[in-house]
């Protein structure tokens, strides 16, 4: 898995590239510590080219969410593909772990 994050004006954008599984998903983690330690506590990770998920990386979405809660933010996900969709329905995350068409749009009310 790729990932990489910019900066925007009120959040920060990290692009996950592949597939968030028991070896991408410790990186995910890492990511989301590094942005929070440099100060930006609202998150959202595209998932646009992630196709596939495991409980691994549900579980680090899960960690990475609560980090950045803890820091005062919020983290959101954008731009689900089918299949990281469907874990997310199955295991009823997608109540906790908000899902938006696009990254902009994800912090667009503040």
């Amino acid at each position: 898995m790729d990932l990489s994050y910019d900066v925007k004006d009120h959040y920060a954008e990290i692009t996950a590239e592949g597939r968030l599984n028991m070896v991408s998903a410790p990186k995910l983690r890492e990511m989301v510590a590094e942005v929070v330690a440099a100060g930006t506590n609202r998150i959202v990770v595209n998932l646009q080219e992630t196709s596939f998920m495991d409980s691994s990386g549900l579980g680090a979405l899960i960690g990475c969410l609560k980090a950045a809660r803890q820091a005062g933010g919020d983290l959101r996900i954008a731009q689900v593909q089918p299949q990281v969709q469907m874990v997310l329905g199955l295991t009823s995350i997608d109540k906790v772990l908000m899902s938006y068409p696009s990254a902009a749009e994800a912090f667009a009310n503040g």
